[in-house]
């Protein structure tokens, strides 16, 4: 009955959760994993023309999407045929994550709550798998969504060692809300080196036990595993991370070259731009075998800087593989090749992670290789610690990392301070100032910096003169109504700034009842006005960051007000 139940989800009309499957995600079986910095807009549109038929956004981090706009907007790029799509959070805390679901909720079809990452980085920050003890938080967190939110909410996890523990973790997600579970057929332990094999044992019990969708994930390299695995697990979908990233079109049951499927990629990369730092890893994940054939060509790879550059190396790389490719074409059972591959290194195919064993067993050439090359390095570190003992280990190896770079500070290039902080000036600034210092300075005198392309007299009257041509200054001539902007501009300062009775720091500065305090102009010039000439003394400003003696005191009295435009271009 319940094999039953797992391989027939319509009998499940009334369930919430299969509804949304069979209506929403349109019934999806084949799924394409969140991966952080590589499951972008351009790589979902590909893997889609090769048969996926849902797609998760990269890990985003929730407490960073409520509060950065632009990370918000670069992490929901999407577009009309990207459809359905899961957006997939980390965090651990039910309000932020919250926030966070309410702001993409109307940009995909369900939020998805990441409990499976196992990566250091999630230990140090609280999240993914590090919080599989914490039920109470977790079930909290998914009851809050499942309660606020338009859209559902769902889960992807790690198995526990034992079964039954698993098996109640996931009634546990299901009672708090949980609309899918996504379930990784590893422990949080088995990662790197350490992967080994999913067991979807684990899987097919869950499924049993839950009345929800289950998607199963883990040893997904061809299309037979993912047709192998719906029939053991009796789930309704089949997610592939690392799978679709050496093969996109997995799906397709298809093995094209790499320069193919990278020349497609690149073309929606272009269509829909992404960081230069995902199409190089999208590069080496897919041509890894045959950049292994062909080493000479890594550091094109490497260097490339935009599309073409990509485009150009695929086609090297196809251009040194030519040879191979005619020789496998004229005699396949006789091709040879170093690679232990299934097949030949051009062709998309998985990549199988050595077994810890086998990695200790090292050929003596190797052996040999590996023990001169740490002699060597060795005796760099030892070079370079005797040189200076005040080098860290850090330092030392950032210097062998890096042997040509210049690593002296006495030798870097020095950098004149800006004359009213104590950031570097620029270089080719008329009035010595740093870009920040300059861009208020021009603000308050309204004149513009031919060295950081300040152009703000020219906007000003820009404006005004486009103001006159509509007719609001229809009685004056343009240079009188320039004049008067200009008036009106320097007296709205003079009022918004030089209010009564503030002080800019009360614990360093007694001011008495006539004092002011430019707290605008003034504190980014440092000029105080005063009434008491004793008290024209350097006031330090902790709190903005000044040092005493970038601060200048000037009397108030009724000849300095109508001067203070002169006393600020001196300290200027």
């Amino acid at each position: 009955m319940d094999s039953g139940r797992a391989n027939n989800p319509e009998d499940n009309s009334n369930n919430s959760g299969f509804q949304f499957w069979r209506e929403i995600l349109q019934r999806a079986k084949y799924v394409v994993a969140p991966m952080v910095d590589q499951s972008e807009l351009a790589w979902r549109m590909l893997s889609r023309k090769y048969g996926a038929e849902l797609c998760y956004t990269p890990m985003l981090h929730a407490s960073v999407f409520v509060k950065d706009p632009n990370y918000r907007k670069d992490s929901l790029q999407s577009c009309e045929q990207d459809r359905p799509l899961i957006a997939q959070f980390c965090c651990n805390d039910p309000d932020t994550f919250l926030k966070a679901a309410q702001l993409a909720e109307a940009h995909c079809d369900a939020i998805d709550l990441n409990l499976g990452c196992p990566q250091v980085i999630a230990k140090r920050g609280h999240y993914g798998a590090f919080l599989q003890d914490e039920w109470d938080l977790i079930a909290r967190m998914v009851k809050t969504c499942h309660e606020n939110l338009k859209v559902p909410i769902t889960c992807k996890v790690r198995i526990f060692p034992s079964v039954e523990k698993t098996v109640q973790y996931a009634k546990m997600l299901e009672a708090a809300g949980c609309q899918l579970l996504t379930i990784h057929g590893r422990t949080r332990e088995q990662k790197g080196r350490f992967t080994g094999i999913a067991d979807w044992s684990y899987i097919a019990a869950v499924r049993k036990a839950v009345n929800i969708p289950v998607f199963a994930n883990g040893n997904i390299q061809y299309l037979e595993d993912v047709h192998r695995c719906l029939k053991e697990t009796g789930a309704q979908g089949v997610m592939t991370a690392e799978g679709n990233l050496h093969n996109p079109a997995l799906f397709h049951g298809i093995n094209p070259s790499v320069w193919d499927m990278l020349l497609e990629y690149l073309d929606y990369a272009e269509k829909f731009p992404c960081p230069l730092s995902y199409m190089r890893g999208h590069a080496f994940k897919l041509c890894q075998h045959a950049l292994t054939a062909h080493k000479h060509l890594r550091d094109l790879f490497a260097s490339a800087k935009d599309v073409n550059e990509f485009r150009e190396a695929a086609n090297k790389l196809q251009e040194a593989s030519q040879a191979d490719v005619e020789k496998f074409t004229d005699d396949p059972l006789n091709f040879k090749q170093e690679l232990e591959l299934p097949l030949p290194y051009w062709i998309c195919q998985p990549y199988v992670r050595p077994n810890p064993d086998e990695e200790k067993k090292v050929h003596p050439e190797n052996r040999e290789l590996r023990k001169q090359l740490n002699l060597k390095r060795a005796e760099d570190i030892l070079k370079i610690s005797s040189a200076d003992a005040g080098f860290s280990m850090n330092k030392i190896k950032k210097m062998l990392k890096n042997p040509y770079k210049n690593h002296d500070p006495a030798l870097k290039p020095k950098f004149e301070p800006c004359i009213q902080c104590r950031n570097p000036r620029g270089s080719k600034c008329e009035f010595m100032l740093c870009k920040t210092c300059c861009r208020n300075r021009a603000n308050l005198e309204m004149k513009g910096c031919k060295g950081h392309n300040i152009r703000r007299r020219e906007l000003f009257e820009k404006e005004v003169l486009g103001s006159f041509d509509k007719g609001k200054h229809a009685s004056s001539s343009e240079k009188d109504c320039l004049n008067n902007n200009l008036e009106k501009h320097e007296k709205k300062v003079l009022e918004r700034d030089c209010d009564a009775n503030t002080v800019v720091n009360r614990d360093e500065m007694i001011l008495g009842e006539n004092d002011t305090v430019c707290t605008d102009i003034l504190l980014k010039s440092k000029t105080v006005l005063t009434d008491d000439p004793k008290k024209c003394i350097s006031a330090p400003d902790s709190r903005a960051g000044y040092s005493s003696e970038k601060t200048i005191i000037v009397p108030l009295s009724s000849d300095t007000l109508p001067s203070v435009d002169d006393s600020l271009s001196k300290v200027l």
